[in-house]
């Protein structure tokens, strides 16, 4: 049977994964996707970076899934993080994420290992073809040490199963990706989906989608139709809230924005991460203001 493959673009959220105590946050985390889903976002995207995957136990990332799939019920895309530098554990956890009801799985680069482009060809091929979902390469080499090149990316699109590709640091590779193959180019930054999304990016998987995601779908949608000036409008108004984000490593300080939004309880993150500083939570908490997002 062909692999249906999800049409991805527009907004997709990066969720985080709300905790209270040592515990999973379901009651949180289904706030949080009900208020994603009542602004329209298009796609999320449980269990990357910004779900602290590297800390969640393999049951808790199931149950993770399995959540945001129950709220969504089929009403967008369910794009879910299974990738590891594991690729054995890769495969078991596409295959788990598959029964569980996700439309597709997030495929990150190996990291620390540093595999080759063949490993990472091979790694990639195994999550789809025997994990059983289309993949989203996820390009972060800040964080693998290891980027996917551009050739093979398109071995892998040519060689079928893949849903997008998610691209962070290197705005100049857009138009290379597209000249070498066609797959949906979703920006990884959020204060870079402007330039990339005028290079030929689809949407973004955004980080900030889950403290303002009308205001980014409105950029996104005015990029979209070709709306230069109201989009540069929005990314102008916006940047405090994108840069302040990244202030500290995420998801800490996006944690501390949706606490201080009262859209989750507690800002709590997993070691080896910890809670924001005092100076992020003040970064964070001007650009909220600013925005009108605090009572």
């Amino acid at each position: 049977m062909k692999m249906r493959v999800p049409a991805l673009a527009g907004v997709g959220t990066a969720l985080v994964t709300p905790f209270q105590g040592a515990a999973v946050d379901h009651e949180a985390l289904t706030k949080l996707v009900r208020a994603q889903l009542a602004v329209g976002v298009d796609f999320l995207v449980p269990c990357g970076t910004t779900g602290e995957s590297p800390t969640l136990t393999d049951d808790e990332r199931i149950a993770v899934i399995r959540t945001v799939v129950e709220v969504v019920a089929g009403k967008v895309p369910v794009v879910a993080g299974t990738g590891t530098n594991d690729t054995h554990h890769s495969v078991a956890m596409t295959k788990a994420a598959k029964e569980a009801g996700a439309d597709a799985c997030l495929a990150v680069a190996p990291y620390y290992n540093r595999p080759t482009q063949e490993g990472i060809y091979r790694h990639v091929r195994a999550m789809v073809d025997d994990g059983g979902l289309p993949a989203v390469l996820y390009h972060i080499p800040g964080r693998c040490g290891v980027g996917i090149d551009v050739a093979t990316i398109q071995r892998l699109v040519e060689a079928g199963g893949i849903a997008g590709l998610k691209e962070t640091e290197q705005v100049g590779r857009i138009t290379a990706i597209r000249e070498a193959c066609d797959v949906p180019i979703l920006s990884g930054d959020d204060g870079l989906t402007l330039p990339m999304m005028a290079l030929g990016a689809v949407g973004v998987i955004s980080v900030a989608s889950n403290v303002v995601p009308g205001d980014v779908r409105r950029m996104v949608q005015a990029m979209a139709r070709e709306d230069l000036p109201r989009a540069l409008e929005v990314h102008t108004r916006l940047s405090p809230i994108f840069r302040a984000l990244f202030v500290e490593p995420n998801p800490i300080p996006v944690k501390a924005a949706l606490q201080m939004a009262d859209t989750i309880p507690s800002d709590a993150v997993r070691l080896p991460l910890v809670a924001a500083s005092p100076t992020t939570r003040r970064t964070v908490r001007e650009a909220l203001a600013a925005l009108g997002q605090l009572s």
